[in-house]
């Protein structure tokens, strides 16, 4: 089966563990910022390196904005993403968010350092003056850290919060 490697996987495992897997084309940018020793190291790797057609991204975002994750994923974990949503391959990975939103898609994960996410995890939106809850709309604002919206009742910021509803 394929494997998708994320950013984790290629900073630690060693090159001929990452032999025949699949990267994102933004990966190697991230990649250079991070290491560019490591970076230039993986040219000799047998990596796959591709960019996720526009249906992909467009199919990871549904997947992510179902879970709730969308707002806190990067453009680089949507690529990552969409390989693996698009390929059904399996994800690795030791990134929380991406990990809680492929499993809760029903994907494969494998981390690179980590246990891993042991259980799926909703989000919901929670306005921090009336606190209401909505549902993660797919245009939320995406954003690490912050708010990610405003409340449509009364305008106050809305942040991530864990739905209480089971999965």
């Amino acid at each position: 089966m394929d494997r998708v490697l994320d950013t984790a996987a290629l900073l630690h495992w060693p090159l001929e563990r990452l032999s025949g897997g699949i990267c994102a084309s933004s990966q190697r940018r991230e990649l250079e910022s991070v290491s560019e020793t490591r970076s230039l190291l993986l040219e000799a790797a047998n990596l796959d390196w591709r960019d996720a057609p526009p249906s992909w991204l467009d199919r990871a975002k549904q997947v992510a904005s179902t879970s709730g994750d969308l707002p806190r994923l990067s453009d680089v974990d949507l690529d990552v993403l969409a390989l693996a949503v698009g390929l059904s391959a399996v994800l690795v990975t030791d990134d929380y968010k991406l990990q809680n939103t492929f499993k809760a898609h029903g994907g494969v994960v494998e981390s690179v350092n980590t246990k891993g996410a042991s259980q799926v995890w909703h989000w919901e939106l929670r306005c921090l003056g009336c606190r209401a809850t909505f549902p993660v709309p797919k245009d939320a604002q995406r954003s690490k850290k912050g708010a990610v919206g405003e409340c449509e009742r009364c305008g106050s910021p809305t942040e991530m919060k864990r739905s209480k509803r089971r999965s």
